[in-house]
């Protein structure tokens, strides 16, 4: 058994946008629990959980943060989570480890982007879910509307668990103990809605509620309620304000008695492969099973080296516990295992279900690995968590010669500890190019790039990652043959390239007869074509969503050598494409804007003067939201235009859509520039 069993833990995450409060309702939670001595202050820089330098200079998460108190039985993990779009990757990856997601919604702000998002993604996940209206005593008179928003955006299964009262001042029970006055509402009748929409997934018991008409206890309400959190058809509300403690208690009350535990929320979505495929794999929570965990978290710690942050599925993972890491051969031994509050680190002996902690300079584990005890389990992993793209780019250079290495180690460590990163060499420019969730992440990358690793680079906007593609089928032919005195080169190749759907890649076949070219050359040939496809056609950006099928081709029985077709294949590959309607596509964003009801027309006028299109808009009190697609390319200074347009108080989020053809003048433009650079080459 671990330091707690699985029926005590209760695993949760605070998510929501950024100033809803996250933060500072965990700190009320953890001192009214006695986990602290008392709160601490955002603005102040003295929480437990926002402890880095830059998170106390920004006044807002940067990283999740894993904190942990008791509450009468239970043992409660709880992940404070930026609120960002920007480190919308960090919140991302690490609810993995939690059966129930809090969604934080500011009583001041209302329902936005950010809330909706969350929502969406944790029942998509299949994750319980939770909606927290923070900062109560901020807007009182609000609070009946913005209950009834709520349940318009996210659902009439969304139901109050508590009531405001006495002008906000205080909550009132809805479930446990219903009585009482409450500022809006009937504590009673909120009580009956209750328990009629938890009874619905239990028949007995609701034969027994309708036919006998009797009063049923929290306690025979317990399976069915948490029945009713899997399924979705329950979405529980609780008010409050965690700078005057209104709702705090109430809410450990709720975390504590209807809660998933790790026994009762859905089953973590596992995958196994094997020789048939790949198949749904259920962890048991039992400790005595074989061991099954899974990286949440890396960061690098400059005493204890990396850090794995995981969350412990199935068995018991104690010190000197051989592990080892998704499909490696080799395990390692576990040293030190820590437990997190906030940045202090608390040595254990031991962890079993549901339990998360932390190993210490494990090289092995990265991100999304899955940590086990057997070879049976080498080909288990997580289904994926589906991260936004790193649309955001800066062209990096260092200041001092001789540090590109550095810069090299440097940005595999950031990449490392932060999945909204990307980093990638472009051959065609030559460039390095980190890649972010918006301006505002690539700062901070770029600052702990120079406070921790000291490197110092300078920046420019990068090349656009453009992409090229075909309109139509068309054939290809190369015949290459060199004779240099000794042993020559000789492949032919015929081949037909047909476009695929957007954002469907790449797919190689062959229809080879009679073994006219063997099948241990058509690697070669698919060698060749990649290459082709890297370097592109027309404007050098990489070719994306065709089907390459090999159709005929001719060997020599001394010359055809790998290369050969290496080189035939690339040809013949060139040869059908520009046959084939070549075209340049453009990467295309989601735009979502919110900013004051009075800016909305010069919002979607500076939009559709950069070639946006407005898929939809929607007005929230005096704010407005708005939709809509736009090209990358049209949108890199945007963070400045907004804020010339809102006066500095609009926000936006922003992920990669899809690619599309872009302009035609823009792929003139495009072409003369790579025709132009390839001559000078």
């Amino acid at each position: 058994m671990g330091e707690h069993s699985p029926e005590r833990i209760r695993n949760l995450a605070l998510t929501g946008q950024a100033g809803s409060g996250k933060t500072t309702l965990a700190e009320a939670l953890l001192a009214t629990a006695g986990a602290i001595d008392q709160a601490g202050s955002v603005e102040k820089g003295s929480t437990i959980s926002d402890a880095t330098p830059q998170e106390k200079t920004l006044h807002h998460s940067i990283a999740a943060s894993v904190l942990g108190l008791e509450w009468g039985q239970a043992w409660i993990n709880l992940i404070d989570t930026p609120g960002y779009a920007d480190f919308q990757g960090a919140t991302l990856s690490i609810l993995p480890a939690v059966e129930t997601v809090a969604v934080v919604v500011d009583a001041e702000n209302g329902v936005d982007a950010t809330a909706r998002r969350m929502m969406q993604w944790a029942r998509d996940r299949g994750l319980c879910r939770l909606v927290v209206i923070n900062r109560i005593d901020a807007a009182p008179g609000w609070l009946e509307a913005l209950l009834d928003d709520v349940r318009s955006h996210f659902g009439t299964e969304c139901l109050p668990l508590d009531l405001p009262a006495e002008g906000a001042t205080r909550v009132v029970d809805c479930f446990f103990a219903p009585e009482g006055e409450a500022d809006f509402s009937s504590v009673a009748a909120t009580h009956e809605m209750l328990v009629d929409q938890v009874v619905e997934v239990d028949e007995s018991l609701m034969a027994l509620y309708l036919e006998q008409g009797e009063e049923l206890s929290p306690e025979q309400l317990h399976e069915p309620f948490e029945a009713a959190l899997r399924d979705g058809h329950l979405v529980p509300v609780c008010f409050t304000s965690a700078t005057t403690g209104a709702g705090v208690s109430e809410l450990l009350e709720v975390f504590e008695r209807l809660m998933p535990n790790p026994l009762e929320g859905n089953p973590p979505p596992f995958l196994r492969q094997d020789d048939e495929g790949t198949h749904e794999y259920r962890a048991s929570p039992d400790p005595e099973a074989h061991v099954l965990a899974h990286v949440v978290k890396v960061e690098h710690d400059p005493f204890l080296g990396k850090l794995a942050v995981f969350r412990v599925h199935q068995g018991t993972v104690t010190r000197d516990t051989r592990l080892f890491a998704g499909e490696a051969r080799k395990a390692f031994r576990v040293g030190m295992l820590y437990r997190l509050q906030g940045r202090e680190h608390l040595e254990v002996e031991r962890c079993g279900p549901g339990e998360i902690a932390a190993l210490a300079k494990v090289e092995e584990a990265g991100l999304d690995s899955v940590l086990h005890d057997s070879h049976d389990e080498d080909h288990i992993h997580l289904r994926p968590v589906a991260l936004p793209a790193p649309v955001f780019g800066l062209a990096l250079q260092t200041r001092r010669h001789g540090d590109e290495q550095r810069l090299t180690e440097a940005l595999a460590r950031l990449v490392e500890e932060d999945p909204g990163l990307r980093v990638e060499q472009d051959p065609a420019t030559r460039e390095t190019v980190l890649r972010g969730l918006g301006e505002l992440h690539l700062r901070m990358a770029l600052e702990r790039l120079g406070e921790r690793f000291r490197v110092e680079v300078d920046t420019r906007p990068p090349s656009i990652a453009y992409r090229e593609t075909i309109r139509t089928s068309a054939q290809g032919h190369c015949r290459h043959k060199k004779q240099s005195g000794g042993a020559g080169q000789f492949g032919e190749v015929y081949l037909r390239v047909e476009p695929l759907p957007r954002g469907a890649g790449f797919e190689f076949a062959d229809t080879i007869r009679g073994g006219v070219i063997p099948a241990s050359l058509l690697p070669a040939v698919e060698k060749g074509v990649r290459q082709a496809m890297e370097e592109g056609a027309v404007a050098g950006y990489p070719l994306q969503d065709i089907r390459v099928v090999v159709e005929d081709g001719k060997t020599h029985p001394v010359d055809s050598k790998e290369i050969a077709f290496v080189i035939a294949g690339r040809k013949a590959f060139l040869d059908a494409v520009r046959q084939a309607g070549p075209q340049v596509l453009e990467p295309m964003v989601e735009l979502e804007v919110e900013g004051p009801g009075a800016a909305m027309g010069d919002l979607t006028a500076d939009l559709a003067a950069s070639r946006g299109r407005i898929l939809d808009t929607r007005t929230l009190g005096d704010q407005v939201s708005i939709q809509a697609l736009a090209p990358l390319a049209e949108i890199a200074d945007y963070p400045k235009r907004l804020n010339a347009l809102t006066g500095g108080s609009g926000r936006y989020t922003l992920r990669f859509s899809h690619y599309e053809p872009a302009p035609e003048p823009v792929q003139r433009d495009l072409i003369q520039v790579h025709r132009a650079r390839r001559e000078e080459a």
